[in-house]
């Protein structure tokens, strides 16, 4: 916010959260303190009508609205533009199936996985990966509705809960990786497809459903030059084929 000030940027704020800093009338001149849902952003939109909106800085639910304004033709309607990440890819890093078949697409080994809709389709897939397996609830952030399911009885629970969750109804369920490791890498890409590593991190107990299950180190101590490199370019090529700006 205090950067699209000092750039002469007339900004709006639609923040349900009074306690932020963001929402302090010397930073922001135009602040709502409401919910970050389709019905009351369209109002706010029709009101102020901005020029452009910024997705990528409100979090899982900044991400789902601006997911449904598109759907809902708010955003063409108002002439409204979407900076950074554009509605097509946040819907490909948020569908678990769409962002498995772009790394497909992209050369990327992917886990043995499908998304599902339904208990029963989880049972099916379950008899051909065996337990444990992973699941991952659509268009959520945290692990959310997510989780390790070892048997029928915690499949049952975590898929009910993952759909739930899901503003789609959609999980991933893939075969159990918890042996392996998990690195990551934060990377920022501009418009013009430009990239930068900013930094690589590895996370000490294994692979997890999202990495605040974990404990996490930076930079990576236990992978090999090599590794690190071909992991970075793995990682730069998925943010590319995801057309990620951010």
């Amino acid at each position: 916010m205090k950067a699209l000030k000092e750039e002469g940027i007339e900004t709006v704020l639609v923040n349900p959260n009074i306690a932020t800093i963001q929402t302090d009338s010397r930073i922001c001149p135009h602040v709502y303190s409401i919910p970050v849902i389709p019905e009351f952003v369209t109002r706010v939109i029709a009101k102020e009508r901005p020029d452009a909106i910024l997705l990528s800085f409100g979090g899982q639910t900044a991400l789902n609205c601006g997911i449904q304004l598109d759907k809902q033709g708010v955003l063409s309607k108002y002439n409204v533009k979407v900076l950074g990440t554009k509605i097509r890819g946040i819907e490909i890093t948020e569908d678990r199936d769409l962002f498995k078949q772009k790394m497909i697409e992209s050369g990327i080994d992917t886990p043995k996985s499908r998304a599902v809709y339904s208990l029963e389709e989880a049972k099916e897939l379950v008899k051909e990966l065996g337990y444990p397996v992973m699941i991952r609830a659509a268009y959520t952030l945290g692990g959310k509705g997510g989780g390790v399911a070892h048997n029928e009885y915690e499949l049952d629970e975590i898929i009910i809960k993952g759909i739930a969750n899901s503003m789609t109804k959609q999980v991933l369920v893939e075969e159990y990786l918890g042996d392996w490791k998990q690195i990551e890498y934060e990377i920022m890409r501009d418009s013009d497809g430009n990239c930068v590593t900013v930094c690589n991190m590895e996370n000490v107990l294994g692979m997890k459903v999202h990495t605040g299950d974990n404990i996490v180190v930076a930079p990576s101590q236990t992978i090999t030059n090599r590794e690190y490199h071909k992991l970075r370019e793995i990682a730069i090529k998925a943010a590319t084929a995801c057309d990620i700006i951010g």
